[in-house]
């Protein structure tokens, strides 16, 4: 019999682990393409643009597994009913437990990858995407710098730059800064962007400036090296703001009055907290349903379409209410009880069609048993 169920584990799990990967694909190709911004209009290159989208897989794994379960199982059984392998193994003798057990291990293993990613590597993943885009936004040399193009910054200050070469150097800069009356302009024929004692520094190489004194005669000069200190221009007090979907369970269910503060209230993030832990259920709850609506009713040779598009319909609805309920728990705290409700009742009720149908009957098997002698 242990033959029979690792045969059924890989027949069924391929076909979800190919799922699975697809749905993730497919994510990761819309997150490569709002990451693109970034690419195009804050000057960062492709392997930024790369890693944020990889930060975003942990989060797309609580949306994907579970209709990836749903949608591999789908396509097993149906295969495996169709070509009456399933009813060969219960033929065989074999228990409903028995045959159910594979099914339900594929969907233990893709629960607990879902609660791996949404209370481990999700807080990770979503923090360090944050302090990425955190840095990108408030990287001077990004904002500033765009190979020919006037650049408006902060306080008054424009800048333009001719060429930038690969290594990082600026090529042909001007810089142009006006405060309240009086006018500073610099021109240099290189620039480099340098931290000195954590502060931003735009160093000037090879140039001169001009500024008009308050007698309103045109002092220009001459230098070597410049360094024109970017410090002002940075906004020192904004830090990283985290969202609820940003931090561990135990900051979650025991926020400091700074977390509250910044992140959201109390009820949202307990809202999340149980959202993070709801989430792995619905892999059971994809199996169960996939279960019943292949083997939730009679063998058919025209396929089971009808039974199937009832299962998604079924499936997609439970999602919904279960995405509304918790939006509705940040306002509602009573409401986290059904978060865990309502996966547990939709794959009991699952549960209870599939053993039904599975379930042999009594007034048949009664009547074959008084059927026999006479027949005989």
């Amino acid at each position: 019999m242990r033959l029979i169920q690792g045969y059924l584990f890989r027949q069924i799990g391929l076909p979800v682990a190919a799922a699975c990967a697809a749905l993730i694909g497919i994510g990761l190709l819309s997150q490569s393409l709002d990451q693109l911004e970034i690419v195009v209009e804050r000057g960062q290159s492709l392997f930024v643009m790369l890693r944020l989208t990889l930060l975003a897989v942990p989060q797309l794994l609580a949306i994907v597994l579970p209709i990836g379960l749903f949608v591999g199982a789908l396509i097993a059984l149906t295969r495996l009913q169709r070509e009456q392998e399933l009813t060969a193994i219960f033929a065989a003798g074999m228990r409903r437990w028995s045959v159910i057990a594979p099914m339900a291990a594929i969907a233990g293993v893709v629960a607990a990858i879902a609660l791996t990613s949404t209370t481990l590597l999700q807080p990770w993943s979503q923090q360090a995407g944050r302090d990425e885009l955190f840095a990108i936004r408030t990287d001077l040399a990004a904002l500033l710098v765009q190979e020919g193009q006037f650049v408006q910054g902060p306080d008054g200050l424009t800048v333009y730059v001719q060429q930038i070469e690969q290594s990082g150097l600026l090529r042909n800069i001007f810089v142009y800064l006006q405060d309240g009356d009086k006018v500073t302009t610099w021109d240099a024929a290189e620039a480099r962007f340098e931290t000195v004692a954590d502060e931003p520094q735009l160093t000037l190489i090879n140039g001169s400036a001009q500024e008009f004194s308050s007698n309103g005669v045109l002092n220009q000069f001459s230098f070597g090296r410049f360094p024109f200190s970017l410090a002002a221009f940075t906004d020192v007090d904004e830090t990283v703001r985290y969202k609820p979907s940003d931090l561990y369970l135990p900051t979650l269910f025991a926020p400091s009055p700074e977390v509250v503060e910044r992140s959201g209230t109390r009820g949202e993030l307990l809202a999340e907290a149980h959202a993070r832990l709801t989430s792995p259920l619905y892999a059971f709850t994809a199996m169960a349903m996939a279960m019943a609506a292949i083997l939730g009713g009679s063998f058919s040779r025209t396929g089971y379409s009808g039974r199937i598009a009832k299962a998604s319909a079924f499936f997609l609805l439970v999602r919904i209410v279960g995405f509304g309920l918790v939006s509705a728990s940040a306002w509602n705290g009573w409401l986290n009880l059904f978060q865990y409700l309502l996966p547990l009742a939709a794959t009991a009720v699952s549960l209870r069609v599939l053993f039904r149908a599975l379930k042999p009957h009594r007034r048949a098997a009664f009547s074959l048993r008084r059927l026999g002698p006479q027949t005989a």
